[in-house]
């Protein structure tokens, strides 16, 4: 049975230590809840901080915690000092993290100290990872205390099966770029083989952030970092949907419901359910009540607002002054319009047992949830399934939970007299409507559950784990290596099809910046040498470049994808027209002004529009609109639209690499030939190749090619092995 290692900041399991004595009490939260159902399949073993300071703690107080910890629990402690908690945790993740992944950079903090806590916290939580992980492991890291654990098992452990899942937002490009340490967070993301968001926005910003910042390509979510395919995808987390539906019929809640109704009598209960936290939006939500009762008199002494704030890092200034402004308005808006017997809030500042929140969720009349910046939100969630009748959601659009519970009335949280416009709709909304709405949400959240949440990403981890074994497989392996080379050796006449771009040299921001080194021109010279031997440098690049480049080795050239090729002279396989470039060309020079840092390179029987230094929203969008523009053009044309690593060409569909490897090979009868690519416009000639040859895609991915190389330093190594086995003396 495979085991799931859970690694979070917290443990399930709170410690506290009463008149000497620890209490062990369970930690409340959608992790802990979501997760501990997959046990019922695999052993979970969870990694995290106990919850009590390590510094009040003797060693054989250690000792005790961790062995009823280990041995009980199925939980590994993480101990952490008071001053680690302020640096680590209060300070980079709470003070420098947390403000601007919720768009508040106003607050961050930027402390040296913070970050080398921080750095140092996540390496103590990845070793202790590693002291209790066995083979066939999958590792759950959670959240963005621990950003830079991925990458630091991965180094340790390069074949480890490791998720990570993003409980926050996760924010634009503009402003994840002021983080200092910007680079290094998402290099330890990218440690990770799934990396999960509770939406497609956070997952995109990320994507985003990782093309610009880490230069990494992403097709459909996926991009391959070193020999690995790493998934980005979305799992919108849900709530235990029966626990909160049933709770109804609790004794305790039904008690709580009759306590609770006796205070509140008939009055309309709206009701605001959050931490005291400065992204919750509370003094906005304040001021839209207060406009309620200003501009809709009739609703004074008939609705009470029932607000909940959960204490949170009251030790920090920016909450004690949020705390103090908010006292301040709860006081303001009760002594302006409240009565003898008629307070228009009640105010409870402190965490509710479950039945009291549950009774709460049952009586409210409308649920007001508009934080300013969410990554999910699921007091929303808890407050439909709650209901057994009526009931109104207000929800922020600014929430993750907003994608799922559209029939809620959505706002933005910002525009007071938006909220106060839905508390009015809520309050008047007939009760059809209200259980219509309802009804949808329910069966929503029914149906994707917390359960199914943690069942669905780890499923997505082990087909991300089996794909990276699949496409291990398909690497060019040490015996398969070895078969390459003794058939190399073997033969007489050997012909070698070598793209460039990619595969002799790494991609540049201009090609022309590619040119090729002194000891790349010496290595095919010596390949080139050898008996037997024809080479043949299979590009996309106009024809005189390569014969600056290559003119005076004596290889074969093809430029053009196979519109040229150079045996002794440039030669055509047959004569091509060039009369649509007239038409073609205005319509991608227009792109060019429409998308900054595109640029175009025009060949003599082909246009190439690039837009690697493009940025990669824009770049998929102009790409989309270009090849829609083209399409009847070409097809009138018979042209054919080729899509490459960040460029577009156009050119005749006559011509391809297939064709021209396939002029080559019937030239004579050959040993042993081998075709290095490594983009779709080699797949031509990879399936020309077929099982006549080695072919072999730089990268990995969807080919039609036998074989992967990890990356084009693997190329340039195979190249020298080939020349050190034959022939390989100038």
């Amino acid at each position: 049975m495979k085991r799931i290692l859970i690694v979070s900041n917290r443990l399930p399991v709170t410690i506290e230590r009463r008149k000497g004595n620890f209490l062990y009490r369970q930690s409340a939260g959608g992790v802990a809840t979501g997760l501990s159902s997959l046990s019922t399949k695999r052993e979970g073993v969870w990694t995290g901080w106990p919850g009590i300071a390590s510094n009040r703690l003797s060693s054989e107080d250690r000792a005790v915690i961790t062995q009823h910890l280990e041995g009980d629990l199925n939980c590994h402690p993480v101990f952490l000092s008071q001053r680690d908690i302020g640096l680590y945790y209060e300070g980079f993740s709470n003070k420098t993290i947390w403000p601007l992944f919720h768009y508040f950079p106003q607050f961050v903090i930027y402390d040296r100290h913070y970050w080398k806590a921080y750095r140092t916290i996540n390496e103590r939580f990845a070793e202790k990872v590693l002291s209790i992980m066995r083979e066939g492991d999958l590792i759950w890291i959670h959240d963005y205390q621990l950003m830079l654990v991925p990458r630091i098992i991965r180094q340790a452990k390069p074949e480890a099966s490791i998720g990570y899942f993003h409980h926050i937002p996760f924010p634009s490009y503009e402003l994840f770029r002021t983080l200092p340490q910007r680079r290094e967070l998402l290099d330890g993301l990218a440690g990770a083989d799934l990396i999960g968001f509770h939406t497609y926005d956070y997952a995109r910003h990320f994507l985003s952030s990782l093309h610009r910042i880490l230069g990494y390509e992403n097709n459909l979510g996926q991009f391959t970092e070193a020999d690995r395919p790493v998934r980005v995808d979305t799992f919108p987390m849900g709530i235990d949907y029966d626990r909160f539906a049933g709770a109804f019929h609790d004794k305790n809640v039904q008690k709580e419901i009759k306590n609770i109704r006796k205070r509140v009598r008939d009055y309309v209960v709206i009701l605001s359910v959050d931490r005291l936290d400065y992204t919750k939006g509370i003094p906005q939500r304040l001021e839209a009540y207060r406009e309620l009762l200003k501009t809709h008199p009739e609703f004074r002494e008939r609705v009470v607002l029932i607000m909940v704030a959960v204490p949170s890092r009251t030790r920090v200034e920016h909450y004690q002054r949020l705390k103090d402004h908010v006292d301040e308005m709860i006081g303001m808006i009760n002594g302006e319009y409240g009565t003898i017997g008629w307070n228009p809030i009640w105010y409870l500042y402190r965490a509710l047992p479950f039945p009291t929140l549950n009774a709460l969720y049952n009586l409210a009349d409308v649920c007001l949830v508009t934080p300013v910046r969410d990554g999910m939100n699921l007091v929303a969630k808890e407050y439909i399934a709650s209901k057994q009748e009526g009931g109104v959601l207000i929800l922020s659009e600014m929430t993750g939970a907003s994608r799922e519970l559209g029939e809620a009335i959505i706002v933005n949280p910002n525009n007071r007299e938006e909220v106060t416009a839905a508390l009015v709709q809520a309050l008047t909304m007939n009760e059809h409507e209200i259980l219509r709405r309802n009804r949808i949400m329910k069966g929503r959240l029914r149906r994707y559950t917390v359960d199914r949440w943690g069942h669905e990403f780890i499923e997505r981890l082990e087909d991300m784990n089996e794909r990276h074994r699949e496409m291990v497989n398909k690497g060019l392996a040490e015996t398969s290596r070895r078969e390459l080379l003794s058939d190399y050796r073997r033969a007489t006449t050997r012909l070698l099809f070598l793209d460039y771009d990619g595969t002799l040299v790494p991609f540049k921001h201009k090609p022309e910046q590619a040119e090729p080194g002194d000891d790349l021109l010496r290595l095919i010279r010596r390949l080139a040498a050898v008996p037997g031997n024809e080479v043949v440098i299979i590009s996309g690049r106009d024809r005189n470049i390569l014969e600056d480049w290559f003119g005076d080795l004596p290889v074969g050239l093809v430029a053009e994808h196979g519109a040229w090729i150079r045996e002794r002279e440039w030669t055509m396989l047959e004569p091509l027209s060039v009369e649509w470039k007239e038409e073609i060309y205005p319509i991608i020079e227009r792109y060019v002004d429409r998308t900054p840092g595109s640029f175009i390179e025009e060949k003599e029987y082909s246009i190439a529009w690039h837009y690697r230094k493009t940025g990669s929203e824009l770049g998929a969008i102009r790409v989309r609109e270009l090849i829609d523009d083209l399409i009847y053009l070409t097809a009138n044309y018979n042209l054919q639209i080729l899509e490459g690593d960040m460029v577009v060409e156009i050119k005749d569909s006559s011509i391809n690499k297939g064709r021209v490897s396939n002029y080559w090979m019937s030239k004579r009868d050959w040993d042993f030939i081998l075709a290095v690519g490594d983009d779709r416009t080699d797949e031509d000639m990879f399936a020309v190749v077929d099982d006549r040859g080695y072919t072999l895609k730089v990268g990995f991915g969807e080919t039609e090619a036998r074989y992967n190389l990890k990356s084009q330093e693997e190329v340039v190594r195979l190249l020298k092995d080939l020349v050190g086995g034959k022939g390989g003396n100038d």
